[in-house]
């Protein structure tokens, strides 16, 4: 009777340990003393700058849209085109130098600017080099898609392109599944490009504070990866339940083995 009884402590203790409780599975959880108020999340991200292999996508319009033509694509009117590949192939991509080509400009050092002070510069340079302040030129620069990589424990890993401004730490983690329930949403890594090479930043998706994060919006180029708890390295199961059929299975194995070797 002892014997029966030690075991099922055993078993209880293992249950216990090995499970995941609901507080390592909820999102933005808030301080345990909840009142009812209005967040207002400030932006904390500093704006994405140009980087060398970014492939940016450039229109000009003017008055006379025929004198622009050169700088826009053939056949922009086709949108059916796919997104990426038109991308690939239409945009100005940025060299090692971190300069683009356009036609009769030239050669043009785009590195860490921001688009809206690249439209800018390159409505100066068209004014002064190119055309008379009545032909009203306007820039528009963007990038082509927003690509990111998602790995570790989530449902479907791999590369995705938004053509979206921005997308949040949440959105980009729906799209590739969520997060499967081994997965530590305490310690999610972003790994991110800068000029001086790769950077590897964390987020905690259970406080509600992750919203103020200046790494909770996602930036061309982020890898995010989601590594796993230490239940799934004990293979005992996820929940209360598949843990007890896993200590059950493996002590009727036990037990059998036993009674086999006895007999012999």
């Amino acid at each position: 009777m002892k014997r029966s009884f030690l075991v099922l402590i055993v078993l209880l203790h293992v249950i216990l340990f090995s499970c995941i409780p609901t507080k390592k599975l909820t999102y933005i959880q808030p301080p345990e003393e909840v009142v009812d108020s209005l967040m207002v999340i400030q932006e904390q991200q500093a704006p994405y700058r140009i980087q060398v292999h970014d492939i940016l996508n450039i229109r000009v319009k003017a008055l006379d849209q025929e004198s622009v033509q050169i700088f826009n694509p053939v056949g922009e009117e086709n949108l059916n085109a796919n997104g990426e590949e038109r991308a690939y192939f239409d945009g100005f991509s940025v060299d090692v130098h971190g300069n683009i080509r356009i036609p009769i400009l030239g050669y043009v050092n785009v590195l860490g600017y921001t688009t809206e002070e690249l439209e800018k510069v390159l409505e100066k340079k068209l004014l002064t080099e190119q055309f008379k302040e009545t032909a009203n030129i306007f820039v528009s620069v963007k990038l082509t898609g927003l690509r990111y990589t998602v790995n570790g424990e989530v449902e479907s890993p791999g590369s995705q392109t938004i053509y979206e401004n921005r997308l949040n730490i949440f959105e980009a983690l729906a799209n590739a599944g969520d997060i499967t329930m081994v997965g530590n949403r305490e310690d999610v890594l972003i790994i991110r490009q800068y000029p001086e090479g790769q950077k590897v930043h964390h987020l905690n998706l259970l406080e509600d504070q992750v919203m103020y994060s200046p790494y909770y919006y996602i930036q061309p180029n982020d890898i995010i990866y989601v590594k796993p708890l230490k239940q799934k390295s004990w293979g005992t199961g996820s929940t209360g339940r598949e843990t007890l059929l896993t200590i059950v299975s493996t002590l009727t194995l036990l037990t059998t083995t036993l009674l086999l070797i006895d007999r012999l």
